[in-house]
């Protein structure tokens, strides 16, 4: 479990094809990383294979891929990172699970004097378990549901995510990891039954 406030911003070192997908190498200056510990990368929660002073490497098997942005990803790209929550920690963002559930896209930007706008559009039908005022995860950042219409969301970036996460780096057109909220993902599916006509 994670809880979208970003630890660090790591790059991408190299990205070598497998028979399962791709394994990641990722400068980071983490230290105590173990292999088969969880460590969120932009939004999917990977597992660490190899580690080493200042580096560690994740597999993306080929349906991680085909469910997230990972599969445009190069060399030399800045990623959001965060190790999985421990018990005694705060709970600081939100219940994040390292799950994508959709790949959104960056629809514009609005600047304003104490925060940048930002507009995506979701996949379809994504938005359902999404309400205003909660969360939302954008490559692993918690954020707020700023607005809600349809299936366009816009959130707001406060001077400090911008500076400590790689969603600076995202431009209009660029795609997105998106996570909802897990509760809401449950309600949805509990309700399901009773909703039916």
């Amino acid at each position: 479990m994670f809880t979208g406030l970003i630890e660090e911003v790591g790059v991408i070192e190299s990205i070598d094809k497998t028979d399962a997908g791709v394994e990641l190498r990722i400068a980071s200056t983490f230290t105590g990383v173990e292999p088969g510990e969880s460590i969120a990368v932009s939004g999917p929660c990977l597992t660490v294979r190899t580690c080493g002073p200042g580096w560690f490497t994740v597999a993306a098997m080929v349906m991680t891929m085909s469910r997230t942005t990972i599969g445009e990803w190069k060399p030399g790209k800045r990623v959001n990172l965060e190790r999985s929550v421990r018990g005694d920690q705060r709970l600081g963002g939100h219940i994040v699970q390292g799950h994508v559930d959709g790949v959104g896209h960056i629809e514009g930007t609005e600047k304003l004097p104490d925060t940048l706008l930002m507009n995506v559009g979701l996949p379809a039908g994504l938005s359902q378990t999404l309400v205003l005022h909660g969360s939302v995860a954008l490559d692993g950042v918690s954020l707020t549901v700023n607005a809600l219409d349809g299936d366009k969301l816009q959130v707001a970036l406060i001077d400090y995510t911008l500076h400590h996460t790689a969603l600076q780096d995202l431009r209009q057109g660029d795609r997105v990891n998106v996570e909802t909220d897990v509760v809401g993902k449950y309600i949805q599916r509990l309700a399901a039954p009773y909703l039916k006509t």
